[in-house]
């Protein structure tokens, strides 16, 4: 089953958010994720938060995206991360498809 990886992103530094990007990009891929959504413009319709910068990835299983989330090529990234945005990160089980 698919598992998702929803991110809400505010940046912080660019030049840091640009190497962060770059460094996630290449394991996401390495993981076999793929972008479904990455920065494009975001419209509220309900509530009353200013929509940030949305992020989806899509991974074949939860067990890869866990694993590419632990895997030490991603945690280089993590650490650009911390200073380069500001984030909340949510991990989705997508629908099973029958």
């Amino acid at each position: 089953m698919t598992a998702y990886v929803i991110s809400e992103v505010e940046m912080r530094d660019p030049d840091g958010f640009e190497a962060y990007r770059t460094l996630a990009a290449k394991t996401i891929a390495q993981f076999g994720g793929r972008y479904l959504v990455r920065g494009g413009k975001a419209e509220l319709a309900e509530g009353n938060l200013p929509p940030k910068s949305i992020v989806i990835v899509e991974f074949p299983t939860m067990a890869r995206l866990k694993e590419w989330y632990a895997s030490p090529e991603y945690a280089e990234a993590l650490k650009i991360r911390a200073d380069a945005l500001e984030r909340r990160l949510v991990f989705v089980e997508g629908v099973e498809q029958t």
